[in-house]
């Protein structure tokens, strides 16, 4: 049965979200983690309605030559094949432009059948110019101007999609990044025109500042939206880009999404403590919150995982804290379940590629976005101590996937140097690199492999969600002490920390890799393959100890409380 209880309360907006694998509406972490959130929403029954673009040839589809240079491809689907048609349409004013939009529906369903709808936004309609049927074509495609004109859709849009649907009553308008933050414009609009003003005062803003949320996830300053006056002005028009300088932005040099998205909220969120702390350092005039991520049980555990916890703690996908029983299931059956886990995997590896990897052998998994900071090298950075490291403590086989942005040439490059040095290696230690990672991939990936690895330049992960999939499925991480693993690492317990939490003297890499290799050398391998219960300990502490707090269930439920609660206080700009 189908229920949605009521008018909406909060509306949702993401440039990406991972609702289906068969839909390639993401790209990255961002998508899959509003795609986690919006399944635990309907799972907790909490009346929700998400809005995001199309993206008709979707992400792109990634190849990989023998060398590792990465080229790319579009990935079409057609959404009034899979996704029912939004009754009527709506427009846009878009560099002085009425821009025809119509939407697509998708219905995330719960555990009791209560539904949160997603919409998508789509301009491919005849009425308008070739240019603007493209505008919903592809994921952070083309440059500034399409990239403003997708924000536009978004923000603007999607607030002008509700108004459309007749939803009304929103108490949080939720932006998820900065992508978002040209719904606040629209709000302001709106505002003013409910008073017949046309010049904005605080009184204005803080009556959009009541019902708005906005969640960062870049610790990067490089990683949050500019865009020059020019350009505000060419696609926004004169009246709204007043009303942006009305409303405190006039001095900037460029308009900052993130900067405006936090002005006009209530409430401001980073996704992990450690990324909290960081993102109130870059923006010290406003409060910053933390709310840690997670990840939705029910999507990402294996099959074989599955069924052992509908076995012995049935009340898991209900109540995700019920994983922390998991530390009265017998290790035995944690193992045999991996190894089923490890089997779907392997069989995966050999139909894409034609390698053969042994299930008897220590795999480690590594696959995340090709970004530079993310350090996907640094494993190699001592081939030689790797080799050494493999024939001492015992043989290694490792898993990389990950796709780097089309524009991206630093993160193309990375890819090439890991595929170079797994060329070396390959009498040695046999690594595979698979393309065009998606969800389906990354489920089997980080069910099967036997180790995480992840190594992030600190603090530029915000949260890294990778990891605690791979928790939920008994696999333990070794990674850098940023984003959750600050909070997720108990040593030698739910995992292994590379290096220190404090700063390290000299070249960081350098420590980094080192304490990398000790741990694998001294520490891991050796436990894995000469105390395979004591492994299998960890294993079993990760889903009781990180699989029970490190989900989406628990991260929708602090936001009901924290976030959209109407008891939420009007935060006030703080004195620098």
């Amino acid at each position: 049965m189908v229920m949605e209880k009521g008018t909406p309360k909060i509306a949702y907006f993401c440039m990406e979200v991972a609702l289906d694998p068969t839909i390639p509406s993401y790209g990255g972490g961002l998508g899959i983690l509003a795609g986690d959130m919006l399944r635990s929403a309907a799972d907790l029954e909490l009346p929700m309605v998400a809005i995001s673009l199309a993206y008709r040839k979707g992400y792109f589809r990634q190849r990989l030559s023998q060398s590792g240079n990465q080229s790319e491809e579009p990935d079409p689907w057609q959404p009034e094949t899979v996704l029912a048609p939004v009754e009527g349409s709506f427009t846009v004013c878009i560099e002085g432009r009425e821009v025809r939009v119509r939407a697509w529906r998708y219905s995330v369903h719960g555990l009791s059948g209560f539904v949160v709808p997603v919409y998508l936004l789509d301009t491919d309609v005849a009425e308008n110019s070739d240019y603007d049927r493209t505008l919903t074509d592809t994921l952070y495609g083309g440059g500034p101007r399409y990239r403003l004109c997708q924000e536009a859709l978004l923000g603007i849009g999607g607030l002008a999609l509700l108004r459309h649907l007749k939803v009304s009553h929103i108490g949080s308008y939720h932006m998820n990044e900065g992508h978002a933050a040209l719904l606040t414009l629209a709000m302001l609009g709106e505002q003013l025109k409910l008073r017949k003003y046309t010049v904005a005062v605080e009184a204005d803003i803080e009556a959009v500042r009541r019902h708005c949320v906005f969640t960062t996830h870049t610790p990067v300053e490089a990683g949050h939206d500019r865009f020059p006056w020019d350009l505000v002005r060419q696609v926004l028009g004169e009246y709204r880009t007043g009303l942006l300088q009305q409303a405190g932005f006039a001095n900037a040099h460029m308009l900052n999404m993130t900067d405006m998205a936090i002005h006009f909220s209530r409430y401001v969120n980073g996704v992990a403590m450690r990324h909290g702390e960081v993102s109130q350092n870059m923006f010290p005039q406003f409060p910053i919150h933390a709310i840690t991520n997670g990840v939705h049980a029910g999507t990402w555990a294996s099959e074989s995982i599955q069924e052992l916890f509908d076995r012995e703690i049935p009340e898991w996908r209900r109540d995700n804290a019920y994983m922390r029983y998991a530390v009265g299931i017998p290790t035995e059956d944690i193992r045999k379940a991996h190894a089923l886990a490890k089997a779907a995997l392997i069989k995966e590896v050999r139909k894409r590629c034609g390698v053969q990897l042994d299930d008897s052998v220590f795999t480690i998994g590594f696959a995340r976005r090709a970004a530079t900071y993310k350090r996907a090298d640094l494993l190699f950075r001592d081939v030689e101590r790797l080799k050494a490291i493999s024939r001492s403590a015992g043989p290694i086989q490792i898993l990389y996937a990950g796709k780097a942005h089309p524009n991206d040439a630093d993160g193309k490059a990375l890819i090439q140097r890991v595929i170079q040095a797994a060329a070396g290696l390959n009498d040695n230690i046999k690594v595979v690199y698979l393309e065009n990672y998606n969800m389906s991939l990354a489920k089997l990936i980080v069910s099967g492999v036997d180790l995480w690895l992840n190594t992030p330049q600190r603090p530029q992960e915000a949260s890294g969600t990778s990891g605690m999939k791979a928790a939920l499925n008994g696999i333990p991480s070794l990674s850098v002490l940023d984003g959750w693993w600050v909070e997720g690492c108990v040593e030698g317990v739910t995992g292994w920390a590379i290096g220190h939490d404090d700063k390290i003297d000299g070249d960081v890499s350098a420590a980094e890799a080192a304490s990398l290799y000790d741990k694998l050398e001294h520490q891991i391998i050796p436990m894995f393959y000469g105390a395979p219960e004591d492994y299998a300990l960890v294993m079993r502490s990760c889903i009781s100890l990180n699989a029970s707090f490190f989900n989406t269930h628990r991260m929708v439920s602090q936001y009901k409380a924290n976030a959209y609660s109407p008891k939420t206080l009007i935060r006030k700009a703080k004195e620098v």
